[in-house]
């Protein structure tokens, strides 16, 4: 969830730390949702920043928006794909062409342009994004994977030392927190049987030899 609304999680990749969101309120190739902006608070967009393969399209622009302006470098290519292609290749944005004899400008974008502009400020009317990009040539608009890409951190609560050393991680009740709940145990029991070792052979000593 974040400010802009509540997001349904696609996919975790936990050895890649990403998970694939999908935001129900955005446009995608077979529908056209109405005006939306992608809100994420500070907080969020450090904790679970959109990733690199992540792309926002910026669909049926004004001439004047400061992305094909002033701002126009904030745009790219990617895998040879361009605005013709969607506004022709998907049913939802095919409406944007009938106003007019040309397609309006689009602008592929990564999440920081959408992070510090709206879309009325953008002078945009809509967006949507797809992620996986660098796999997406020769592959039509239709068939992409709309969606956004997050990663995020988990914080090191000691856990692979302890998986490491043998242990189990786990929550630990006594302190409230994750850690070693099986390691420390391990030990405890090989000391203490150690020590009934040392224990029964100094017994066994005594009775042979004494």
């Amino acid at each position: 969830m974040t400010t802009s609304g509540r997001y349904k999680v696609q996919s975790i990749d936990y050895k890649k730390q990403t998970m694939v969101v999908y935001d129900p309120a955005m446009s995608t190739c077979s529908i056209l949702q109405p005006h939306h902006d992608f809100v994420m608070t500070d907080v969020e967009s450090v904790v679970i920043p959109p990733s690199s393969d992540t792309v926002f399209a910026l669909l049926n622009c004004s001439i004047d928006s400061p992305v094909l302006n002033r701002y126009k470098n904030l745009c790219f290519n990617f895998s040879g794909h361009s605005c013709d292609e969607l506004y022709g290749g998907c049913n939802a944005f095919r409406v944007f062409r009938s106003f007019t004899n040309s397609s309006p400008p689009c602008c592929f974008t990564g999440y920081d342009t959408v992070k510090y502009m709206s879309m009325n400020i953008l002078d945009c009317s809509h967006y949507t994004s797809f992620i996986n990009v660098d796999g997406l040539m020769g592959i039509g608009p239709a068939d992409w994977v709309y969606g956004m890409k997050l990663s995020y951190a988990v914080p090191d609560t000691g856990c692979g030392r302890c998986t490491r050393s043998g242990g189990a991680c786990g929550y630990d009740t006594e302190t409230g927190s994750n850690g070693d709940i099986g390691g420390a145990q391990k030990l405890a029991l090989r000391t203490k049987f150690h020590a009934f070792a040392l224990v029964v052979g100094a017994l066994i000593y005594f009775v042979i030899f004494i």
